[in-house]
């Protein structure tokens, strides 16, 4: 297994391999840029089937990050740490291992709490490094469980579009297809829920339906039937990937927006979106506000205030995006990857100047 053979490494700056055999720890940390900042980005866990695909999925997802972060204007570069494992088995130990880890690197990445992790988890991080943010915090603190920030951009960048291409106000009576209902899918469709919309949910934990459909009369729909649904916005909320040659021609929706990290199985489907009328939010603008709220808590002085303001620029970079891409007739990630781009090689300009 070679890192520098995978189609997914995209000139990374570095890519390292931990293991603790008293923890039973496997973790892969993939630091894709540092030319605005220190890499960011969360720690995932999942029971990947092979070492292989851990890695393909922390370099995709790294790369995104630095998309992200500079997208956001955000002084920190891109990264993110995946440890291959079933996260019912987790143990705090696992998790103080992981951040001897992440204190291995002096900082040139920092983590926090991703699919599979929590802010408890990231606790036990903290017991050994302080590269490290989405931690409990006291009263009147800022920090903490950076999903609910997610989610609140998610919700406004889908109004954003919604206003773009659909030409609505607002979201009254709006028909919203949600893949994936966790800690960012829940918040999202309680936000989605208060303004009107009408919620197709799903997920593949059945309690996780039960609750969003008691407390918000969402309708429950299959997780293998929720990208085909007849609905106005499609809101991935899990996994990536999903958006590719065998999803694409069967999705109904006008507008996909949603708040999973790498959507687009492959940059090309960003075009078959595009082609098919689909207006796709790319994914890494939309979804910032966890990692807005994540480095603020982590550089200190930020406000609760000062976040929300920052995550409700969210909507004008999209529209941004949006009407360039009309403009150019290109596809919107493409535009989006090309802006990204651009600050991070001006970044890398001024650091060699």
């Amino acid at each position: 297994m070679n890192p520098f053979d995978n189609r997914e490494f995209n000139g990374h700056e570095l890519v390292v391999f931990s293991s603790d055999e008293s923890t039973d720890l496997r973790a892969i940390i993939a630091v894709h840029s540092t030319a605005l900042g220190p890499a960011a980005g969360g720690c995932r866990m999942w029971p990947y089937a092979s070492a292989a695909e851990a890695v393909t999925d922390a370099l995709r997802l790294s790369r995104g990050m630095s998309y992200k972060n500079a997208m956001a204007g955000l002084p920190f570069g891109g990264g993110k740490a995946v440890i291959i494992g079933d996260s019912r088995r987790k143990t705090p130990a696992l998790f103080e291992a992981f951040g001897r880890f992440v204190n291995s690197l002096g900082g040139r990445y920092v983590t926090a709490e991703d699919v599979g992790t929590t802010t408890a988890d990231m606790e036990s991080v903290a017991r050994h490094t302080r590269f490290v943010s989405g931690l409990h915090r006291r009263q009147g603190e800022f920090g903490g469980d950076p999903s609910p920030k997610t989610a609140l951009g998610t919700y406004l960048g889908i109004k954003a579009a919604a206003k773009f291409h659909l030409g609505r106000s607002d979201l009254a009576g709006l028909r919203v297809g949600v893949q994936g209902i966790g800690g960012v899918g829940y918040h999202l469709c309680k936000l989605l829920a208060a303004e009107g919309a009408k919620l197709r949910v799903a997920d593949v934990r059945a309690d996780a339906v039960a609750r969003v459909s008691d407390e918000l009369k969402a309708e429950p729909v299959a997780v293998e039937s929720v990208l085909r649904e007849d609905v106005d916005v499609l809101a991935p909320c899990a996994l990536g990937a999903i958006l590719n040659e065998h999803t694409i021609p069967d999705i109904r929706a006008r507008v996909v927006a949603g708040a999973a990290n790498n959507q687009l199985a492959h940059g090309r489907d960003g075009a078959a979106l595009q082609a098919a009328g689909i207006l796709y939010a790319p994914d890494y603008v939309i979804n910032a506000g966890g990692i807005i709220s994540a480095t603020r808590e982590y550089l200190g002085g930020s406000t609760e205030a000062h976040v929300v303001n920052e995550i409700h620029a969210i909507p004008a970079r999209l529209t941004d995006i949006f009407d360039r891409a009309k403009r150019e007739s290109r596809p919107t990630n493409v535009v989006a990857d090309q802006l990204a781009e651009a600050r991070i090689h001006a970044a890398r300009r001024r650091l060699v100047a």
